[in-house]
């Protein structure tokens, strides 16, 4: 495998700090930070930006991470992921620990390093003062590497130094070349769901590539992994896709560790980063009350969605084996499971809902599709003439119930926001339009304009009380008969003429 220009990864032991040293060198928190060997499993990327120097930077899980503390095929597939991070890397930067300093793990990792050929440098990381920066001097240069940097990644102390050392290795950041034509944005998706659904198989199947962690061990993905790959269409065109792997959310009380709390952060942080969300379902569990959650919770940022129901080849199976009574046959079943999650989750704007298995790679490109599809429809502005007068029939046809004596009513639509999409509405009163008469009007626009998928917004904007309405506005409507005062005109009434010395008012209508 040819190494990728202008990458650094990051290895070592666990608990050394890499983690850490990947969020200072990247400028921002990615990879969770904990005192908890093994935290970090798949391989977390990020480009850091030209500013910072431009390059792709990789974290890695800890090397020699013991089976008890995780189980020994997330240890081998952690392991899995190093070694295509060393392949992939054009620069390696080893981490150790001054605390602990050289240990036979070290020494081990260093020996394995050598048969990757790579340039490496070696950082001694948590060297927070210069008596234990010479304390480690000595044992770690038995390493043998010419590069040797001490740093602290918690304090900021000797990064500037490495990043010298780096730039002299990969070199300074290359000269924005213009494009030729236009670029195509790249379209941002995330799977979301419970622990243990499937997401990373889903993600592995969409990348043809086994990048992502996978066990059926529930809590396995713990960091909230993004990748950047194209899809090409049988047609031949270029999609660019940036992939959100995250976390499984679990309810608020049962996240009973710290990890569990930064995971489910760095989920919301990907919900909200994303253009398009896709809910994963268990086929074998159907809707949850944590789906509901987690479909309420994607529905208030406003994103794209579609839900996902995983492992149908499992269902099938066991359709097979025992047939349900009332259903003929697997499609029926699947028509009747179909309605089920559409009436579970009523609540969600008339999503798509795509059958799948990650497993046998079932519809899995029937994911990118509706992701290309629903981002290219949220970024058509809705022609407002159109939006007034289907909202106006809408109106009529379904009058809204009375809220006192009157009736909720709409004078003027206009969108004025495409993430999400948002309607301004200038209307009576903004209380008289109840939240099951919104849904109603919000589904009957996403049919006309064929926004499955895409949630709706309404900004409303309703005329004050009677009783909160200034005496005397500050400008008051013209009396009827009069012409409208604007600056620099005579404010006479129509056919009045002024008389010197006597002022006269504006004939009315009644005068």
């Amino acid at each position: 495998m040819s190494s990728i220009p202008r990458s650094v990864a990051l290895v070592g032991r666990p608990n050394v700090g890499k983690s850490r040293l990947f969020n200072r060198l990247a400028g921002r928190r990615i990879s969770i930070v904990h005192d908890q060997p093994g935290v970090t499993r798949d391989l977390v990327t990020t480009q850091v930006p030209p500013e910072r120097g431009g390059y792709l930077l990789m974290d890695t899980g800890g090397i020699g991470l013991t089976p008890g503390a995780s189980s020994a095929a997330i240890v081998k597939a952690t392991e899995e992921q190093v070694d295509f991070a060393l392949a992939a890397a054009g620069l390696v930067l080893f981490v150790t620990d001054a605390h602990a300093g050289l240990t036979t793990a070290d020494e081990r990792i260093a020996e394995n390093l050598r048969s990757f050929r790579k340039p490496t440098i070696l950082v001694v990381n948590k060297a927070d003062d210069i008596r234990r920066e010479n304390e480690a001097t000595g044992e770690f240069s038995r390493l043998g590497f010419k590069q040797v940097v001490y740093v602290s990644a918690e304090h900021g102390h000797g990064i500037d130094p490495l990043l010298n050392i780096i730039f002299q290795i990969i070199g300074k950041t290359p000269e924005a070349v213009a494009p030729v034509g236009a670029v195509p944005e790249r379209v941002k998706f995330a799977l979301v769901g419970r622990p243990n659904v499937g997401k990373s198989s889903l993600g592995n199947a969409l990348l043809n590539d086994k990048r992502l962690i996978v066990s059926e061990v529930p809590g396995t993905t713990r960091d909230a992994v993004t990748i950047d790959f194209d899809y090409v269409t049988p047609e031949g065109e270029k999609w660019p896709f940036t992939l959100y792997d995250t976390a499984g959310m679990r309810h608020g009380s049962r996240v009973d560790t710290s990890v569990e709390y930064f995971s489910q952060n760095r989920t919301r942080e990907a919900i909200a980063e994303s253009d398009v969300v896709f809910l994963v379902l268990d086929a074998l569990d159907g809707v949850t009350k944590q789906d509901k959650m987690l479909g309420g919770e994607i529905l208030e940022q406003g994103k794209g969605l579609v839900m996902v129901v995983n492992k149908w080849d499992l269902a099938q199976k066991r359709f097979e084996r025992e047939p349900l009574e009332g259903y003929a046959n697997i499609g029926e079943f699947r028509k009747s499971f179909l309605r089920a999650v559409e009436s579970q989750m009523f609540f969600l704007p008339a999503s798509p809902v795509i059958f799948t298995s990650a497993l046998e790679g079932t519809a899995v490109t029937d994911i990118l599709k509706e992701a290309h599809a629903l981002f290219t429809m949220m970024r058509k502005p809705l022609p407002t003439s159109l939006l007034n007068r289907m909202i106006r029939g809408f109106l009529e046809a379904s009058p809204p119930k009375f809220v006192g004596t009157k009736r909720f009513k709409c004078y003027y639509a206009v969108q004025v926001a495409r993430h999400p999409l948002t309607i301004r509405m200038y209307c009576n009163r903004a209380e008289k339009l109840d939240d099951s008469y919104a849904r109603s009007l919000a589904s009957n626009l996403q049919t006309t304009f064929k926004l499955r998928g895409c949630p709706m917004k309404f900004d409303l904007i309703g005329k004050p009380p009677r009783s909160e309405r200034p005496l005397f506005p500050k400008n008051p409507p013209p009396v009827k008969g009069t012409k409208t005062w604007v600056r620099g005109a005579k404010p006479w009434a129509k056919g009045a003429k002024p008389q010197p010395g006597k002022k006269r008012l504006p004939r009315t209508a009644e005068g």
